[in-house]
């Protein structure tokens, strides 16, 4: 890369790569916009904590701080990195994450799964996720969410489902959502707002369902680019006093492990 980032991206799934890319690209005309991405196999367990850190060696690199973005997912990790590491951080875009941000369209998946086939399932969340779309459309989409579930970062599975305490970021945050998702819905974005701080942003899109910055992503960029610029030219970090020392890293990732508990 010629130039450091000034903005980036988390994707914590190949399979759901290709739908950041017409938001990348419009975002990519105004700051110099780059893809951080996790991956694993079906063997390897899914590991936030090992997200975290990953993501920490690849920031450590960077001589500035950056605007991370995450959708669903990619989120949660943004989330989790920025109480961590808020002086590598600009700003928090948050895409279809809900105020419990562990919620991702798997956990809806598990909670059908055991009165549907597989395959029955993920045709009828393909409709869920993307509305009404052609066979041949139906069966593509039908492949990425089944590779989805087994190569993604994903903290749900079909033995357990978890969910995340709410709480804010000590840094600017944005939370964005769609009025028609029904993984993310609107009552789920709007219990952001006791954790929202001043300049903060909740903003929701029209429509667009659960991938809303695919099917809008210059409506999407534009409210993006509009957060941002109201910043000021070095947002405050908002902890006091932080430090990331080894131990305290530690023990950070030890308690944010903590608010990760099991959903019965």
């Amino acid at each position: 890369m010629s130039k450091l980032p000034d903005i980036l991206w988390l994707n914590t799934s190949p399979s759901l790569r290709c739908f950041a890319q017409p938001l990348l690209r419009y975002l990519s005309h105004h700051q110099v916009t780059a893809q951080w991405d996790y991956c694993q196999s079906q063997d390897e367990a899914s590991s936030l904590d090992e997200g975290v850190l990953l993501l920490h060696s690849y920031l450590q690199s960077c001589n500035q701080p950056v605007h991370l973005i995450g959708h669903s997912t990619g989120g949660l990790l943004g989330l989790l990195y920025a109480r961590r590491y808020p002086e590598r951080i600009k700003s928090l875009t948050l895409l279809a994450v809900g105020v419990d941000a562990a919620v991702d369209w798997q956990a809806h998946y598990y909670v059908h799964r055991p009165f549907l086939n597989r395959q029955a399932l993920l045709n009828s969340m393909v409709y869920n996720l993307f509305g009404c779309q052609n066979t041949a459309t139906i069966k593509w989409l039908e492949r990425i969410l089944e590779r989805d579930l087994d190569c993604s970062l994903s903290p749900h599975s079909l033995f357990q489902r978890q969910s995340m305490i709410p709480g804010g970021v000590p840094v600017p945050l944005m939370v964005c959502g769609s009025m028609d998702d029904i993984v993310v819905e609107p009552c789920a974005l709007q219990a952001w707002g006791p954790w929202l701080q001043a300049g903060d942003r909740l903003w929701e899109c029209p429509e667009g369902r659960h991938f809303f910055h695919y099917f809008q992503p210059q409506l999407v960029a534009k409210q993006i680019l509009n957060f941002w610029r109201s910043l000021p030219p070095q947002p405050l970090n908002r902890s006091q006093g932080h430090q990331s020392s080894s131990n305290q890293v530690k023990a950070g990732l030890e308690r944010e492990t903590s608010e990760i508990m099991e959903q019965t």
